[in-house]
C-alpha cells in the first residue's frame, strides 16, 4: 500500500540548521564563544607550529598600519 503525504506538499519541514531561531532560544554571549574558541586556536597553533607566522602576521598589519 502507498503512503500518503497529508497537508499541502509545498510546505515541508526545513531541517534545523536552516529553520530560525524560535524567540525562546537566547543567543550565546560572545565571552561563552571565544571560552569555546580560544582552547582550540591555541592547540592548533602548539600543534602545527603556527607562532612563528602569528607573529610575522601581525609584524606586517603593524606595519601596514604604520606603528
Amino acid at each position: 500500500m502507498a503512503s500518503q503525504l497529508t497537508g499541502d506538499p509545498r510546505r515541508r519541514r526545513r531541517p534545523p540548521f536552516v529553520q530560525s531561531r524560535s524567540t525562546e532560544q537566547q543567543t550565546r554571549h560572545p565571552a561563552v564563544a571565544l571560552a569555546m574558541a580560544l582552547p582550540c586556536a591555541v592547540l592548533l597553533v602548539m600543534l602545527f607550529g603556527g607562532w612563528d607566522q602569528m607573529v610575522n602576521q601581525a609584524s606586517a598589519v603593524a606595519d601596514l598600519i604604520g606603528r
